[in-house]
C-alpha cells in the first residue's frame, strides 16, 4: 500500500462487526451457531484484509487497455483467495460434527461430560486438601520455630545464669575451666594420674 492510500473504513468496520459476532456465536454450545460463527469469522477476515488493499483501482492486469491510471494492490486478493479455502474447510469440519452429533443424540447441543465433571471434581477436591495440608504444614512449621527460639533462649538464659552463679561462688576454682592445664593435672598440688601399669 503507497503513502496515497489509506484503508476504507465502512469496509474495515463491517469486518469487525462479523468477526465480533462470529466470535459471540462460536461461544454458544449449539453446533448450529457454532458453523455460523465460523462462517462470520472467515467472511469478516476476507473484508479485513480487503481494506488493507486501498481505495478501488484499476485491475493489476497489463494488457494496454487500463491505461496509466494506479493499479489496486493483487496480495490482499491472492490472500482473500487462500482464506476462502480455509473458511470452507473449517466450516464443513464442523458443519460435519454437528451433523453426526444430531444424528446420534437427536439435538446439536454440546453437554458437559460425565467424565470431565467427575474429574474436575476431583481435581478441585485434590487442591482443596492439598491447600489445607499447606497451611496445618506452615503452621505446625512456626510453631517449631518459635519452640526452638524458646529453647535456645533458655538454654542461653541458663548457661549465662550458671557462669555467673560460679563466677559469684569461688573466681579462684578451675575445675569450672576444662580449658586450663590445672584443671586437665588434677589442680597444682596433685600429681597426674598414672596408669594401672605404673
Amino acid at each position: 500500500m503507497s503513502a496515497g492510500q489509506s484503508p476504507p473504513i465502512l469496509l474495515a468496520a463491517c469486518g469487525g462487526v462479523l468477526v465480533s459476532c462470529g466470535v459471540l456465536l462460536m461461544l454458544e454450545r449449539s453446533l448450529t451457531r457454532l458453523v455460523v460463527g465460523t462462517v462470520l469469522v472467515g467472511n469478516g477476515a476476507n473484508m479485513l484484509i480487503l481494506s488493507t488493499a486501498g481505495p478501488p483501482r484499476h485491475a493489476p492486469i497489463l494488457d494496454g487497455r487500463h491505461g496509466d491510471g494506479p493499479f489496486s494492490d493483487p496480495l490482499p486478493q491472492a490472500m482473500i483467495l487462500t482464506a476462502i479455502v480455509i473458511t470452507l474447510a473449517s466450516s464443513a469440519f464442523v458443519f460435519s460434527i454437528s451433523y453426526r452429533s444430531g444424528r446420534l443424540t437427536g439435538d446439536d447441543e454440546v453437554r458437559d461430560d460425565i467424565e470431565d465433571r467427575r474429574v474436575t471434581h476431583v481435581d478441585q477436591r485434590l487442591r482443596t486438601e492439598v491447600r489445607e495440608q499447606r497451611r496445618e504444614f506452615r503452621a505446625w512449621s512456626r510453631r517449631q520455630r518459635r519452640t526452638i527460639r524458646r529453647a535456645r533462649r533458655d538454654l542461653r538464659a541458663r548457661i549465662r545464669e550458671d557462669r555467673r552463679r560460679r563466677a559469684t561462688d569461688d573466681p579462684t576454682r578451675v575445675e569450672d575451666y576444662p580449658e586450663h592445664p590445672e584443671a586437665r593435672d588434677g589442680g597444682p598440688g596433685e600429681p597426674p594420674e598414672r596408669g594401672l601399669g605404673a
